[in-house]
């Protein structure tokens, strides 16, 4: 992947080698324009992206469906097939819920079978390389979880490709905007590589697509992926376990009000007094590396640039400072109240609400006062 970058204006500096930046909501770097000649137009020929899915009882992700919208944004006529894999009945229910829930989507390809049940990236990334070679993808998207982090580097590498990673924003086919500096700047970048253009973005930054009111009658087809010649024996990776909290509370990644801790909480026990809050708003539980390396929570709950990307329409911090890593993970945020003893924690130069006071003292006024769970 090469980088040509044209930076002008005040305070803006040339790094060699590497594209635009600028600070987030401030400034923008534009890329040098190429000769027509230079990449020939995007539109001379058919675009079509293959989205690679999750799904979780029956049901498709919304960071998958946010995956849809930034396959839309390349193109109006991009062909959209969304690949499930898995076994079982909750695949099957998750296929018919992929081909009905947004008339975007083209196709749903589903290999059933049950290698593919756990997400582990050797046999996806063999996977999307074989359905590669059959349809010659123009894109292939995933979001930046977890699952998508894991598996698309390493389909990029057997493909021989650049992938490009963490996407917030689409500008053209090949023209995109990624954060760097932990969030503190935005990079542009061209993508000028072979078929396909393998990228990740984050699903907070694109909206899920509306569902239609005629979906159901819209549906699109779904196709069986042959898998009967794959090659089980390659992988050298095998499944163990799953360590995971039942839990009412909503996902941390894609919930409406994100409650979050600091290491000013102490200690394990005081994190329950945040569960308590959390129960009452019906929100999720979130938590800064700092608390985490303390062994205050698990590590699935940390919201950062190494942990959780979120932008709920709530996000309350206590006893958060706003480390870079941390403001990096939670920046989209619509509303952010924090509240912290120290009037100088960085924090409060992102927060729209902020309390200077104990939290300790917050909180239990809080859950007193409030009434029982509300979720929006």
């Amino acid at each position: 992947m090469n980088f040509l970058a044209n930076l002008s204006g005040n305070g803006r500096r040339v790094i060699p080698g590497l594209a635009s930046y600028r600070a987030p909501r401030n400034c923008r770097f534009s890329l040098l324009s190429p000769s027509p000649t230079q990449y020939p137009s995007p539109f001379s020929r058919l675009i079509s992206t293959l989205v690679i899915g999750e799904h979780e009882d029956g049901f498709v992700k919304p960071s998958t469906l946010s995956a849809v919208t930034a396959a839309r944004a390349i193109s109006q006529d991009n062909i959209i097939s969304i690949l499930l894999g898995g076994s079982g009945s909750t695949l099957g229910k998750a296929a018919l819920h992929a081909a009905s829930v947004h008339p975007l989507i083209s196709q749903v390809l589903v290999a059933d079978a049950d290698i593919f049940r756990n997400p582990l990236a050797e046999p996806w990334a063999e996977l999307v390389h074989m359905l590669h070679q059959k349809s010659g993808y123009t894109y292939i998207i995933s979001a930046s979880s977890t699952f998508g982090k894991n598996v698309l580097p390493r389909a990029a590498a057997i493909l021989d490709v650049s992938p490009v990673t963490d996407i917030i924003e689409i500008s053209e086919p090949h023209l995109f905007v990624r954060p760097i500096y932990a969030g503190n700047a935005l990079c542009t970048v061209r993508y000028t590589g072979s078929d396909p253009c393998v990228m990740t973005i984050r699903s907070t930054s694109f909206s899920p697509p509306s569902c239609s009111t005629d979906m159901v009658s819209n549906a699109a087809p779904i196709s069986q992926v042959d898998v009967s010649n794959f090659n089980k024996e390659k992988q050298k990776s095998r499944w163990l376990k799953l360590n995971s909290q039942n839990t009412e509370r909503p996902d941390l990644g894609s919930a409406q009000i994100v409650v979050t801790g600091g290491r000013a909480l102490k200690n394990a026990e005081n994190f329950k007094l945040l569960e308590k809050l959390a129960e009452k708003l019906g929100a999720a539980v979130g938590a800064t590396r700092a608390a985490v390396d303390a062994g205050f929570v698990a590590n699935d709950l940390q919201v950062g640039q190494t942990g959780k990307i979120v932008a709920p329409e709530l996000y309350m911090a206590f006893g958060v400072s706003g480390a870079i890593q941390h403001l990096a993970g939670m920046r989209d945020s619509k509303v952010i109240v924090a509240v912290n003893k120290d009037p100088d924690a960085p924090i409060f130069q992102v927060a729209d609400y902020g309390l200077v006071a104990d939290l300790f003292e917050v909180i239990p006024e809080l859950i007193e006062k409030l009434p029982e769970k509300k979720r929006l």
